[in-house]
């Protein structure tokens, strides 16, 4: 618990209480409904009391773990891929291979994109966490055919959108990007090839 209660919470304490929030709905600890009731209370908290009450059922967890074919580190370390621009493009694609853990962030006028079309990926699911933070800053996901993007623990906050239309239900072989994060005024795009 935070030792002064009554002291007023910053955006910094409202978004590290709403990534606890995001990782417990994921690993299943409290439902999609507690989740949204929680992150709506999370960014109106006045003081880090308020915020405290809305974790303190929660434990203390890292980053979640994807399950799948390969076992990734518990907290990443070197399996970790940051794609992170200010403006501009900053694009991923060809051969490569996938990290259990991806982090993506775009401000003004920059781009993240993510072609996972001819990527090779050891893991069943790979946890993507985005960032967006302006009118311009998009994060455009290309995946194929029979892998799948989950985005209910993105949080959409003032304007920002994800457009994830799968056309196919989950492959046996296929691989579950879940998105994690906060889009605050930019897009998030998925593209199925």
């Amino acid at each position: 618990m935070t030792e002064q209660p009554d002291v007023r919470a910053s955006d910094q304490d409202r978004d590290a209480v709403a990534e606890k929030l995001r990782v417990a709905v994921g690993e299943g600890r409290i439902t999609l409904e507690e989740f949204n009731e929680r992150i709506e209370d999370a960014y109106t908290a006045r003081t880090r009391g308020q915020l405290d009450a809305l974790v303190a059922d929660l434990p203390l967890t890292g980053v979640p773990v994807p399950a799948g074919r390969a076992t990734p580190p518990a907290v990443p370390a070197g399996d970790v891929l940051e794609l992170h621009v200010r403006s501009g493009k900053v694009v991923r694609d060809g051969r490569w291979t996938v990290p259990a853990y991806i982090t993506a962030k775009a401000a003004r006028f920059g781009t993240v994109k993510i072609d996972f079309t001819r990527a090779d990926c050891p893991y069943q699911e790979v946890v993507l966490d985005v960032e967006i933070t302006s009118w311009f800053g998009d994060v455009v996901l290309i995946v194929p055919r029979g892998w799948l993007v989950r985005d209910e623990e993105v949080v959409r906050r003032r304007l920002g959108a994800v457009f994830n239309r799968p056309p196919v239900s989950l492959a046996h072989d296929g691989v579950v990007i879940r998105l994690t994060g906060y889009v605050q005024t930019g897009d998030v795009w998925v593209r199925y090839r």
